[in-house]
């Protein structure tokens, strides 16, 4: 049998194997910022020489959303920093951490608090606020999801109240921690406000067409990522069987800063991310939830679960 820590979960490692699994590295988190970045100015500039040059729609569209797939990508570089295994030095962390999720439309300050609680209480229904957002039930709600239009307008809806100062209704921010959220929210809708003037007074749409099309086109991308992380899984606190990692191409584990790699980082938070791929070398027969087909494995997989519904006469 496996020991256990007093958390009740398993050691799958000697504390020696751990101690050097968690050491952080500002060099490999900055490597992998500079291919993220690089991979963003690439798509930016093939994308913009398609508008420059007229190209067809389709093959701009196309452009749109790999560009837009590397700026949405970037909430896994905030979920990384969020964490500060991204990088050894804190300051590190928190900069990127904050660029990273202007780029997305996440807040990494209120992301930090939102996701501590995640983890504290994965899978547990009236604790776990990722649970707040309902999985899909149906193939009308699947697409819904999918659409990315109840994300826009949660974090739209997100982002102003906690900028008028309305917090209560976030039961996993303090007094101690809420005029910092308050705060870095503000800024934030700052940010994006100035870039929308800036535009306006230029009469160069360079907001829409740079970021909030590409953003909008790429975000199912991202939708479809985060479904697999923990839908279909167990409830309880058992991060081997609540959580799922699921294989992918490298481009993908790249740009999602090694996160499909779920459950190891579910049950091991502290290991940075390029420690991940050889965590899941020791851990991965130990997980009740591998998709070994990839991303469009699982979603074929659940939607025929989502068409054998009815059939089967159950609720949905």
């Amino acid at each position: 049998m496996h020991a256990r820590a007093r958390s009740g979960k398993r050691m799958l490692f000697s504390p020696e194997q751990l101690k050097e699994l968690r050491e952080r590295s500002d060099a490999k988190g900055v490597l992998r910022l500079a291919i993220h970045l690089t991979a963003i100015a690439a798509g930016a500039w093939l994308y913009a020489v398609s508008i420059q040059r007229g190209a067809p729609v389709w093959l701009t569209l196309l452009l749109a959303v790999a560009f837009g797939f590397t700026l949405v990508t970037m909430f896994a570089a905030m979920h990384e920093s969020i964490h500060r295994t991204a990088f050894e030095s804190r300051w590190l962390n928190d900069s990127v951490g904050w660029f990273a999720g202007l780029l997305s439309f996440y807040n990494s300050t209120f992301y930090r608090y939102y996701h501590g609680w995640h983890h504290r209480f994965t899978q547990i229904p009236g604790k776990d606020p990722e649970l707040d957002d309902k999985k899909p039930t149906r193939f009308s709600s699947y697409l819904l999801e999918m659409s990315g239009a109840p994300w826009w307008i949660g974090k739209l809806k997100t982002h102003f109240a906690i900028a008028a100062g309305r917090v209560e209704s976030f039961p996993f921010l303090s007094e101690q921690n809420r005029s910092e959220v308050v705060r870095s929210v503000r800024l934030q809708l700052s940010v994006y406000g100035l870039a929308i003037a800036a535009s306006i007074a230029l009469r160069e749409p360079w907001f829409v067409t740079f970021w909030l099309l590409p953003v909008a086109l790429a975000q199912p991308l991202l939708r479809a990522i985060l479904l697999a992380e923990h839908t279909g899984c167990t409830s309880g606190e058992d991060p081997l069987s609540n959580t799922r990692t699921t294989h992918t191409v490298l481009p993908v584990r790249l740009l999602m800063w090694d996160m499909p790699y779920h459950a190891e980082h579910h049950h091991y938070p502290a290991l940075p991310f390029f420690a991940l791929r050889a965590a899941h070398e020791r851990m991965g027969p130990e997980l009740a939830h591998v998709e070994r087909r990839g991303y469009l494995g699982f979603h074929v997989a659940f939607l025929r679960d989502l068409w054998a519904r009815p059939r089967a006469g159950q609720v949905s």
